[in-house]
């Protein structure tokens, strides 16, 4: 069982303890996204002038719309992934088919080849009886 980890971080210039089973690395890593997200919107002059509800707001609104674009992202990436997949499915069908192919066709050249090989020494045995006969007459 994972151990929760306390970490004290800051955001926003105020100091907060995180607690969550995940890293501590982890944990740092989303509260610096958050204070990216205050520093982009603390550089747009029109944040200034809004009430500080407002301003939480509109950082939650942003990172709620991170969210969604990147959820919407994995679900193109796992759509892609399955159509990868199904490509490599048929075309895995489509080698062992071809290698079947392939294999009849290699026991029919043989096949064909031993043919040969018989109706050669059949053609030189009765060029032999030929000459032979040939010679009698």
């Amino acid at each position: 069982m994972k151990k929760i980890n306390d970490i004290e971080v800051i955001i926003n210039n105020k100091r907060y303890t995180l607690s969550g089973y995940e890293s501590e690395e982890y944990l740092q890593k989303v509260a610096s996204y958050i204070n990216n997200k205050y520093n982009e919107f603390k550089n747009r002059d029109a944040y200034k002038f809004l009430d500080s509800e407002l301003r939480h707001i509109m950082i939650e609104i942003n990172i709620a719309d991170d969210y969604f674009k990147e959820k919407e992202k994995l679900k193109e990436l796992e759509d892609e992934n399955n159509e990868k997949s199904n490509e490599i499915f048929d075309l895995k069908h489509e080698l062992i088919t071809a290698q079947t192919k392939l294999h009849s066709a290699e026991k029919e050249i043989e096949s064909l080849k031993n043919e040969l090989y018989e109706n050669q020494k059949k053609i030189v045995r009765l060029e032999t009886e030929l000459q032979e006969a040939d010679k009698k007459r």
